[in-house]
């Protein structure tokens, strides 16, 4: 199942992590929302991101 997840610090500090997207689709999924948030601070990614499909991986962290 693909999922996003956004999590909001008291501070503002929003982080976005999607599960189950193959590859580089996380970033096309998220895209609207990035750009929604504003300044990216970060943009973490793991071996997921070269893996197939129904991977996990962090997307970004912004503010």
């Amino acid at each position: 199942m693909k999922t996003i997840e956004i999590t909001i610090s008291p501070q503002g500090h929003a982080t976005v992590l999607t599960r189950g997207f193959a590859g580089a689709s996380c970033r096309e999924a998220t895209k609207s929302l990035e750009q929604a948030l504003g300044l990216i601070e970060s943009d973490l990614a793991t071996a997921e991101l070269h893996q197939g499909s129904e991977q996990q991986m962090p997307q970004s962290q912004k503010s």
